[in-house]
């Protein structure tokens, strides 16, 4: 699955608007987030879709997906799912009188794990490797993962009976924390009047790049440029959480680099060789806020973490120029 990506030259901006429309083909309505998740994609990171049944979740999930021409597999979390069934086990030949290792579902450039809060922690916890390190160990034995890599989650955070929450560990593994939210009602008519009548859909979606092109992108993206004052900005912005009395466990290092990852494939996107302040701050929420622990005072006053971290980015002061 190796190619040379890092030799290859992309127009990372044409890249990313061929799959903004393919992927819009089916999911209406709903740009902003459809933006968010290509730049999760662009930024080598994994995306985590929460919001109720019904809007669109595993869709967004399986658009992404096939837009790519690349493997794709699909894991439904369930209580009953094994760590083997995610990663891959080893079993006894017989003609060969050894182990061999048989690869799990997570051996894919991308992996849509559906109800992901529905499996045990156990099997949760199967993950970590592959989503940091980009490898599976199996009987002392390491496997490298292709690329990309990009696990895409969905979860309901309303219902909360057979669920596992996914610990702080494992959230902070994810670059980008997506809510989906409710159509607008123009949307939703929209909707209504083209499913069913000829619209495309999710299964019958082509794809307009090959994974070479995602990572050839990734490439790209790790070379635009962030000022040293950004750097500093985005470090202010940290420590800030960290030390909020309101807070119980602010934003790891991890965190901040994926602001920057982030940061650096939305100014791609938009054909800039260059962050700005901007970019940083569109991104913030969906990047921090669910590395973000209250404390038991803010839980009992009725805040959320979303209120606690508009108030750190209104206080930080931002770099007057890029630099």
């Amino acid at each position: 699955m190796a190619q040379p990506a890092a030799a290859r030259r992309i127009d990372v901006a044409a890249l990313f608007d061929a799959l903004l429309q393919n992927v819009e083909q089916v999911i209406q309505g709903k740009r902003e987030q459809v933006k968010l998740a290509l730049v999760c994609l662009f930024a080598e990171g994994h995306l985590l879709i929460e919001d109720v049944p019904g809007v669109g979740k595993t869709s967004l999930a399986k658009a992404l997906a096939r837009s790519i021409a690349a493997t794709a597999h699909r894991i439904q979390f369930t209580p009953d799912l094994l760590p083997s069934d995610v990663v891959g086990v080893s079993v006894w030949n017989r003609s060969t009188n050894e182990f061999e290792f048989r690869p799990g579902a997570v051996f894919a450039h991308v992996v849509l794990a559906d109800e992901i809060n529905r499996a045990s922690p156990k099997t949760q916890s199967a993950l970590l490797e592959s989503m940091e390190e980009r490898q599976v160990t199996s009987d002392s034995h390491t496997y490298a993962l292709p690329r990309p890599f990009l696990v895409i989650a969905t979860q309901n955070p309303i219902e909360l009976e057979g669920t596992y929450p996914l610990p702080e560990a494992q959230l902070d593994r994810f670059l980008m924390r997506l809510p989906m939210g409710y159509p607008s009602r123009d949307a939703e008519v929209a909707i209504l009047a083209t499913l069913g009548a000829g619209h495309t859909r999710v299964d019958a979606l082509e794809p307009v790049a090959s994974a070479a092109d995602v990572a050839a992108a990734a490439d790209a993206v790790a070379t635009v440029h962030v000022a040293p004052a950004l750097q500093a900005y985005i470090v202010d912005l940290a420590d800030a959480t960290r030390r909020h009395p309101e807070l119980a466990l602010g934003v790891s290092p991890r965190g901040a680099l994926a602001l920057q990852r982030a940061a650096r494939a939305l100014a791609a996107s938009t054909g800039r060789e260059y962050v700005i302040p901007d970019d940083i701050k569109m991104l913030a929420p969906a990047i921090l806020e669910h590395r973000l622990l209250l404390g038991p005072e803010a839980e009992l006053r009725g805040l959320t973490t979303g209120d606690i971290l508009r108030a750190v980015i209104a206080s930080v002061p931002v770099p007057g120029a890029a630099g």
